[in-house]
């Protein structure tokens, strides 16, 4: 499954850049602040040189302060508060003892200060300026870290999901390669060579679509019926006329998406307990529809339905009933909540008289036009025993899939 990749805010894609961006654009609007403010109070205009001055000297002393702090927001959370005070005051000291300077060389011959009287005097404004610089440096980094943070925790997160998928996945198959590979076997004991041959083709074609596919990846609903078709022309060398099956599927839902491999286990269930249970076996039923923005599957068979009551896990098994090694239903509820979470409907039902069924619904989602163009291929795929069924039409028409051995 690929996992989202997910990336910093354009501004932020390169630090480095958005560093510089906000140094130049930081200084050049308090220059222009304070040569608009002193313009406005009718200062000479030869002012904004002192102005230009103040202005390079905290934008280089900020520079120096920059490379401090990247040393700095790595420490524990008390050296790194402490130090930066202390590195904040000798900055604001420097900068405004270099403008006690300037200002005094500018206002020589006009003004009778001493040098400690001008540096108190300007002791502000570089408080102001490389406080507040010193305060947006943090913040954006801590925020670029958090985000950081965030990223790698969704990633994680998506790679869990995926690893879950992939395990959940990979627990349907040796289930099913076991029974196949049993029959394969007692063909081959029988001397059976033909039909151990097709099984074993038939067996290929099938592993050969359920391992395209990667773990927890999407299918089209027509790729999943021609998967499905692969694994019931399997049975059907097993079972031979005791299973029946019954396709209706609506041509709208044939592009819908859905888990791959989400349909082969309900059936395997439906086989297990519905057609190897009874002699005279069963029918199973598979019906897709679209409804609103929702596409709801239902896999009904006629066997004897659930038994619901509560049985002791250490009770010898029921003879003739199949023991339930608790893999197919909930396996298959666990991966419809890792891919849909709430938005999911699934729910199974047993008739009091026979018969058991399973809903589900999930979000319709249409596939690209490479999987609405592969779609009519799947109404080529028939039973390998060549019957037919009677379908009752749905509404809106659909597309009969699928026979009767």
């Amino acid at each position: 499954m690929a996992v989202l990749q997910i990336q910093a805010a354009p501004f932020f894609a390169s630090k480095n850049r958005a560093f510089w961006n906000l140094q130049l654009a930081g200084w050049g609007a308090a220059f222009l602040l304070r040569a608009v403010s002193a313009l406005a109070n009718q200062q000479p205009f030869d002012i904004l040189a002192l102005i230009l001055v103040t202005t390079i000297t905290g934008f280089s002393i900020s520079l120096i302060l920059s490379v401090i702090y990247r040393q700095l927001i790595h420490q524990q959370p008390l050296v790194t508060w402490g130090l930066t005070a202390v590195v904040l005051f000798f900055a604001v000291l420097l900068h405004a003892s270099i403008d006690t300077w300037v200002q005094g060389v500018y206002y020589a011959a006009t003004r009778d200060t001493t040098f400690a009287q001008r540096l108190i005097g300007l002791l502000y404004l570089p408080l102001t300026l490389l406080g507040g610089w010193s305060a947006l440096y943090y913040a954006i980094n801590f925020f670029l870290t958090v985000e950081q943070q965030a990223d790698r925790l969704e990633r994680l997160e998506a790679q869990a999901t995926a690893a879950q998928l992939a395990m959940l996945r990979y627990q349907l198959n040796p289930h099913f390669l076991f029974n196949t590979l049993n029959s394969i076997s007692t063909l081959v004991l029988l001397k059976q060579t033909e039909p151990a041959n097709a099984m074993l083709t038939r067996l290929s074609g099938f592993l050969r679509h359920t391992l395209i596919a990667e773990p927890g990846s999407q299918v089209t609903l027509a790729q999943e019926i021609e998967t499905l078709q692969l694994y019931l022309d399997i049975e059907r060398m097993r079972f031979e006329e005791r299973l029946r099956t019954r396709f209706e599927i609506e041509d709208a839902a044939l592009p819908a998406q859905l888990p791959a491999m989400l349909l082969q286990p309900l059936v395997e269930n439906a086989i297990k307990y519905a057609v190897s249970s009874q002699e005279e076996g069963a029918q199973i039923a598979l019906t897709a529809r679209v409804i609103g923005d929702r596409l709801r599957l239902t896999v009904e068979d006629t066997g004897p339905g659930a038994d619901d009551s509560p049985r002791d896990p250490a009770a010898p098994p029921v003879p003739g009933r199949p023991v339930s090694t608790g893999v197919g239903l909930a396996n298959i509820r666990n991966r419809l909540s890792q891919a849909y979470g709430d938005s999911h409907l699934f729910e199974t039902k047993s008739e009091a008289g026979g018969g058991f069924t399973v809903l589900i619904e999930i979000p319709f989602t249409r596939a690209d036009r490479a999987g609405e163009e592969a779609a009519p291929a799947v109404t080529d795929i028939g039973n390998a025993a060549g019957g037919s069924d009677n379908i009752v039409p749905l509404n809106p028409p659909q597309r009969t899939i699928g026979t009767t051995a």
